[in-house]
């Protein structure tokens, strides 16, 4: 049997959104869904225990810093990543392609993989769909992601083309250097930027080699939210419908919803608990910066609408003061909160489709959160 199934239990009658179920070693979780990012082996101020208390059923690891620190072989030997970091859920490992190819500086891409230097250090290192396929079995993620090649926004369609076809041929030695697979399945990732004809062939040759899912790369890297629309409005059918179908790098409110809507099932970013660290708080109506004066005697929640650990405990003029005074339990607090509420948002989406009414719940959402005002910078 597969490591890694998908059950579609209904569709959404306004939309193309899907509800469905993903099965792993580890547990099954109800999608659409978002994914933590514990990038370090540990979701940034948060305990396992609280990431369950928000019911998350999987998150997210990183394949190329968990390699440089502390290394995979202490990893494998502590067990695996399950046990090294004491979540018994499932994980998804990304393959350490996008964040060597953001040192764009500091890299050379070759047939055989990417030449670059250590970020923290400068010594050289090389990557391979090999090595990666090393790392993330050694890691023990549930869900590994094939070595890829991340192109820049904007890109031509000859450097596009190019970069679609490595792609597929590391995919094939991604797929062969796999050593794990009744315990492990290993997802396909689908690139060609905003070009339809790319996303054709890069789902076709990705398809061909019968992944147990497939990722839509290469969005959320600075190009309007209007493109990533339109890419996925003609990449997300091209999908199976059999398998789980996964948007990497994207956790705006707006975007899960609108990325849900055209038929994605999963979706990770780091958004939540990076812009927690700055005191600013996703709510009900738009974000909230809590450093401003105007909260210093604000003894109100964050969100009136919100059950969460810190909105039922704490005032907005408590968390002012955390962040003016450095404290960390003040990034732990929005942290918790801002999580909390992209993971609700989610259990919505998923009872929106249950009722045919995702579109409805979009309107409502997006009225309310502030989307629809002229000049709307709500994320």
């Amino acid at each position: 049997m597969a490591a890694i199934t998908y059950e579609l239990i209904k569709k959404d009658k306004q939309t193309g959104a899907r509800l469905g179920i993903v099965h792993t070693p580890h547990g099954s979780f109800e999608t659409p869904t978002f994914m933590p990012v514990g990038t370090q082996a540990t979701v940034k101020t948060m305990a396992p225990e609280d990431l369950k208390a928000m019911e998350a059923g999987i998150i997210l690891s990183n394949t190329y810093h968990l390699w440089l620190r502390p290394g995979h072989d202490i990893i494998r030997e502590a067990g695996g990543l399950h046990k090294f970091m004491n979540w018994d859920r499932a994980i998804l490992t990304d393959s350490g392609g996008f964040q060597v190819f953001s040192l764009s500086d500091m890299r050379k891409i070759e047939e055989e993989g990417v030449h670059f230097r250590n970020h923290l250090n400068g010594d050289k290192l090389f990557l391979s769909p090999e090595k990666s396929m090393e790392i993330q079995n050694a890691l023990g993620s549930d869900i590994m992601m094939a070595f890829d090649e991340c192109p820049p926004y904007p890109a031509s369609f000859e450097y596009m083309k190019a970069s679609v076809e490595r792609t597929s041929r590391w995919a094939e030695r991604c797929l062969e250097a796999h050593t794990n697979t009744e315990k492990q399945g290993l997802f396909g990732i689908i690139q060609g930027g905003e070009y339809e004809e790319l996303r054709r062939q890069s789902a076709k040759d990705l398809i061909s080699l019968d992944f147990p899912g497939y990722a839509v790369g290469g969005l959320s890297v600075g190009e309007p939210k209007d493109v990533m629309n339109r890419v996925l409005d003609f990449t997300a059918p091209l999908m199976p419908e059999n398998k789980p179908r996964y948007l990497m790098g994207v956790g705006s409110p707006d975007s899960l919803i609108d990325g849900s809507i055209r038929g994605i099932d999963m979706f990770d970013c780091v958004l939540p608990t990076r812009i927690a660290r700055n005191g600013t708080f996703f709510t009900s109506k738009g974000r909230l910066v809590i450093k401003g004066a105007a909260f210093a005697r604000d003894f109100g929640p964050i969100d009136e609408k919100c059950d969460c650990y810190t909105c039922k405990n704490y005032s907005r003029a408590y968390l002012r003061h955390l962040f003016k005074a450095d404290e960390t339990f003040g990034l732990r607090l929005a942290s918790y909160h801002n999580l909390h509420f992209l993971m609700n948002l989610m259990k919505d989406v998923r009872q929106a489709i249950r009722e045919d009414r995702l579109l409805d719940f979009k309107e409502e959402f997006f009225e309310e959160y502030g989307y629809n005002k002229p000049n709307a910078k709500n994320f």
